[in-house]
């Protein structure tokens, strides 16, 4: 695979099409500019399959692998960040299969709640304390991945994919391939299971919820070119 022929700074600005153009070409910076920009998505929706970091990580890196080794099937009818998150699902959910078997989503209920979101899931979790610490926060976070990955498997990917990677319902959809109607059902269903298990005092936001960035992202690019140079 070429060397990238521009400095990384004059790709920054393109949009995912335009980069998704010259990795078509092998250019090293545009392929890392692409994944640095979806790996926290992609992680988060293969971890809420998986409910596991390890594994997770390793579906990122194949649905990279697979992606930018198979561009020429990216026809460019859903975004570049929809088709990768598709793979992403898909391998994690092979994997799960692999894993143990599949079971079925309990009986969905038929009313549809109104979408208001994690404010009214969680009204006292979202204002910051100043008595906030590092620790508390770091133990909190995981007090909420803990309450999150118990959800069955079809609610907290839409969950996931909703609330902490912050999705529309129409693009949720699209992702899972469901009806919107299905995706706001098993949200709400979702929402009312963790307000079982979850304190009302809980502090924070979800927006740290299953990390993936810093060292962690950068080497992630640094694996898949060095896969892609062997291919």
């Amino acid at each position: 695979m070429p060397t990238a022929l521009k400095p990384r700074s004059e790709l920054a600005g393109l949009g995912d099409a335009e980069l998704v153009g010259l990795a078509r070409q092998g250019r090293e910076t545009a392929i890392r500019l692409l994944i640095e920009r979806n790996n926290q998505r992609l992680f988060r929706a293969a971890r809420s399959v998986l409910r596991n970091d390890g594994e997770a990580e390793d579906v990122v890196q194949e649905t990279y692998v697979k992606a930018f080794t198979a561009l020429a099937s990216f026809r460019g009818d859903a975004s570049f960040s929809t088709w990768l998150t598709r793979i992403a699902l898909n391998e994690a959910v092979s994997r799960l299969r692999r894993r143990k078997a599949t079971s079925e989503l309990e009986a969905l209920d038929q009313a549809v709640s109104a979408d208001a979101g994690l404010v009214s899931l969680f009204p006292l979790s979202l204002a910051p304390r100043p008595a906030d610490t590092e620790a508390a926060r770091s133990e909190m976070r995981q007090l909420l991945e803990t309450a999150i990955d118990g959800l069955p498997e079809g609610f907290r990917t839409v969950f996931v994919l909703r609330d902490v990677e912050g999705l529309s319902t129409e693009e949720t959809a699209e992702h899972l391939k469901l009806k919107p109607e299905t995706v706001k059902t098993r949200l709400h269903r979702a929402r009312r299971m963790l307000r079982l298990v979850l304190e009302e005092q809980l502090r924070g936001s979800f927006a740290e919820l299953y990390p993936f960035d810093g060292s962690r992202c950068a080497h992630m690019a640094d694996r898949v070119i060095a896969v892609l140079r062997t291919v």
